[in-house]
């Protein structure tokens, strides 16, 4: 098999066989989150006013949008896994857009697509090698440090190694945007993020992305009982 890393939306449409599209800051983290806290579904739009008509017209709906990484009024969560992680969502949609993860995740043509994150990583690689890919395209849904990591982090598993994740991680630890976070000075993006984003293989499932009706469907693929 295979490994190509590409970024952003033009990379998303240049993917090719199985992809792997990650967002660790903070999209598919909060998917994760969702999903493991009892959600349904995590349904993927690439525009805020789509994420708000579609929360509108599905029952038992959380809404979470943000755009330039930065809270927006009349929505209480801004792409938070904090916030996410203190809710109750067992039987609920969470509907998701994001500055990277739902637009790039959208640009994708593929008949096997991932969303992934650190938390869920391990189990988002072996349910990319199920569909026995020639190539597998790991595309960082922005230009960061972190999702670089996740990147890498994957490709290391696959090659039978013990990532060195500290040592993945280090480029993002002096930047800007990872320093106002830690001192709480980034409205919208709690420190706590940070803590439950980085740590790596947190849940034992994958998130396979499929389309239905005018937007994307994230669902939960547990290792121990995958779902065809």
């Amino acid at each position: 098999m295979k490994i190509v890393h590409a970024t952003g939306i033009e990379g998303a449409r240049q993917a090719r066989g199985t992809v792997v599209v990650i967002d660790v800051l903070r999209s598919f983290t909060v998917s994760a989150y969702a999903l493991a806290g009892g959600a349904r579904e995590c349904r993927l739009v690439p525009t805020t006013a789509e994420a708000r008509s579609l929360a509108a017209s599905t029952p038992g709906s959380v809404l979470c949008a943000e755009e330039n990484a930065l809270p927006l009024d009349g929505i209480a969560i801004s792409n938070s896994p904090t916030q996410i992680h203190a809710l109750d969502m067992r039987g609920k949609v969470l509907v998701q857009r994001s500055s990277a993860g739902t637009p790039v995740v959208a640009a994708v043509r593929s008949d096997h697509i991932f969303a992934a994150s650190l938390v869920v990583a391990r189990a988002t690689l072996q349910a990319c090698m199920s569909t026995r890919p020639e190539v597998l395209t790991l595309v960082a849904s922005a230009d960061h440090p972190e999702d670089h990591a996740c990147a890498r982090y994957i490709e290391e598993l696959y090659l039978g190694r013990q990532p060195d994740l500290d040592g993945l991680l280090e480029p993002l630890l002096t930047t800007d945007r990872y320093l106002k976070v830690a001192a709480g000075q980034w409205p919208g993006f709690p420190p706590t993020d940070l803590e439950l984003a980085l740590r790596a293989d947190r849940f034992d499932f994958a998130m396979p992305v499929t389309p239905a009706g005018g937007y994307l469907t994230l669902t939960r693929s547990d290792r121990q009982h995958p779902k065809g």
